[in-house]
């Protein structure tokens, strides 16, 4: 297996998730020249390629396929079995091959049930979410995979650079990527609502925004580093009597959480 610098990516379908990965990768050393993309509109590909610092565009599938040690599945999930299942022989016939799926709503037993992908092909299903870009994001992974052990250890490596990879049963596919992928937009309404009203209070709104951004980054970096339940957290910020108290029983009485569940319910129910 060569190593992560020699590796040849591509991406099928480059749309915002997989500039992302690819904007990730580069900011962690890996070479431009080195990726390869394929998308609808060639000449929006081919100017976003060369933005990007020299990635390849190709108007051919086949040719990124063929060419590609990786390979990530990156189009829209209804471009799925058009875009993708003209490539299967190709995507199997090489036994050091990987095919690394981010798209919605495709577990592992999907892609070959569907007849999407043949046996033989080395393949991961995942969902990132777009913190990949600067190395901060996450990558929900299946366990149920095609990879051999060694081939595990180059995705681990790979994806590593991006952020963390957690892996999670195939049941919890949906759940996971819906809280690591469509979460960062919650996250941001929040952000944006608490910038409102520092703003109300006379803040300006650009320093109203690093206030929050930079609240928000530590607050998630020190949980992870200690560990501690968030409401633990929650308990230490909260003197008896005090001014988070009412702040916190005012994000109840307005259905905060009832909220926030509601959103995750609202997609895994679509």
């Amino acid at each position: 297996m060569k190593t992560i610098n020699e590796l040849k990516i591509g991406y099928i379908g480059f749309g915002n998730m997989a500039g992302a990965i690819a904007r990730g990768l580069i900011q962690s050393g890996l070479k431009a020249e080195n990726m390869y993309a394929v998308s609808g509109h060639f000449d929006r590909l081919s100017e976003k390629c060369e933005k990007m610092g020299g990635i390849h565009a190709l108007e051919d599938p086949m040719e990124l396929a063929a060419v590609s040690d990786i390979v990530f599945i990156s189009v829209k999930p209804n471009k799925i079995r058009d875009v993708v299942k003209p490539l299967a022989e190709a995507l199997a016939g090489d036994t050091e091959k990987l095919v690394i799926s981010i798209a919605w709503g495709y577990n592992f037993d999907r892609y070959f049930e569907e007849d999407i992908l043949k046996d033989g092909t080395h393949l991961l299903c995942t969902c990132p979410n777009t913190p990949v870009s600067i190395n901060k994001g996450i990558f929900v992974a299946e366990n149920k995979h095609s990879l051999t052990e060694m081939q595990l250890e180059t995705v681990e490596e790979l994806l590593s650079y991006l952020g963390r990879v957690i892996f999670v049963e195939t049941k919890l596919m949906g759940a996971s990527g819906t809280v690591c992928g469509c979460g960062p937009a919650f996250a941001d309404l929040f952000m944006e609502a608490m910038a409102d009203a520092a703003v109300m209070y006379g803040i300006p709104r650009k320093t109203a925004y690093e206030m929050v951004s930079a609240m928000t980054e530590g607050n998630a970096a020190l949980q992870l580093a200690s560990g501690k339940h968030p409401g633990e957290m929650k308990d230490e910020v909260c003197s008896p009597g005090g001014s988070t108290i009412r702040g916190v029983a005012a994000l109840e009485e307005h259905g905060f959480r009832a909220a926030v569940i509601a959103a995750i319910k609202a997609i895994q129910e679509k």
